[in-house]
């Protein structure tokens, strides 16, 4: 793999200076879509059992997400301006996720499709299709216990449990094209965001903010972030299961999927397609 780094055969630099250069270069996009796909390569060959409790421990983690939005939505005035403060508190749980290394599914949508696009096979295809199943669903009954385990009343003050309700109504209202388009951006960007972190080094918590505040800012469904939201709403008495499954995962879902895998997946594998090619396809796992 043939990698330009920068100052890394400067004739005015030392072999210690040009080692610095090479150290704080950006990588090269192909460098990173090899991390990427590595890191699939090795989540595709996790047991099922160590995939449960990792996606399970990464849907609790989420539920922090709503929670700590709607605790400092509970100390704002019912302003315009209100959702600009409040937002960071959606960060909350994609902080914990991403640097706790648990098992995310928008983050899988990107890492585990890479090995597929590479080899193109039955097997593989299979491999990724029951770690998306393994990772979703233990994502999802996180997110339910963690809802269910904040829903009695007297758990929190009043003004925090009527942000968590209308926090839950929230994530429900709305037409179901509208949600499904903007729940693309919010896969499109998730996704990004891992293609993103193996070049971002020390700025790695910078990135997760920045990206997980523009989709709470834009309102911009996530199906594991949101289904704590909608979840809450069901235990709380505000909405059906088929408010749930119809109004808010079917279209999420769809959604996330299409924006991490034929947006991301594609536009950042299908230039790179041709070097893949050229005698350097990486092996199978």
């Amino acid at each position: 793999m043939n990698v330009q780094t920068a100052g890394a055969e400067s004739p005015h630099l030392d072999q210690r200076e040009q080692t610095q250069a090479a150290e704080h270069a950006a990588p090269h996009a192909l460098v990173i879509h090899e991390v990427v796909r590595e890191e699939g390569e090795l989540e595709l060959r996790r047991p099922n059992v160590a995939l449960l409790w990792s996606g399970l421990a990464a849907g609790l983690s989420m539920g922090f997400s709503l929670l700590s939005l709607a605790l400092i939505r509970s100390g704002l005035p019912d302003q315009p301006w209100r959702f600009l403060i409040e937002s960071p508190g959606y960060c909350v749980g994609f902080v914990l996720v991403i640097l706790g290394r648990q098992q995310l599914f928008t983050e899988s949508t990107l890492t585990a499709v890479l090995p597929l696009m590479v080899r193109r096979d039955l097997a593989t295809l299979k491999s990724v299709l029951r770690m998306w199943g393994i990772v979703l669903g233990a994502n999802l009954v996180g997110t339910l216990v963690f809802a269910a385990l904040i829903s009695p009343e007297h758990v929190f003050p009043q003004a925090v449990r009527q942000s968590l309700v209308d926090i839950g109504q929230e994530i429900l209202a709305g037409s179901t094209g509208p949600k499904f388009l903007k729940a693309v951006l919010a896969g499109w960007l998730i996704a990004l965001m891992v293609w993103l972190l193996p070049s971002a080094r020390s700025a790695r918590l910078f990135v997760i903010m920045l990206l997980t505040y523009v989709v709470a800012i834009g309102r911009f469904p996530h199906v594991i972030a949101g289904s704590a939201d909608a979840a809450f709403a069901v235990f709380s008495g505000q909405a059906t299961v088929a408010d749930y499954l119809l109004r808010f995962l079917l279209p999420t879902l769809v959604g996330n999927t299409i924006g991490g895998v034929a947006l991301v997946a594609f536009l950042n594998h299908a230039p790179l397609a041709p070097e893949l090619q050229d005698g350097n396809e990486p092996a199978s796992a």
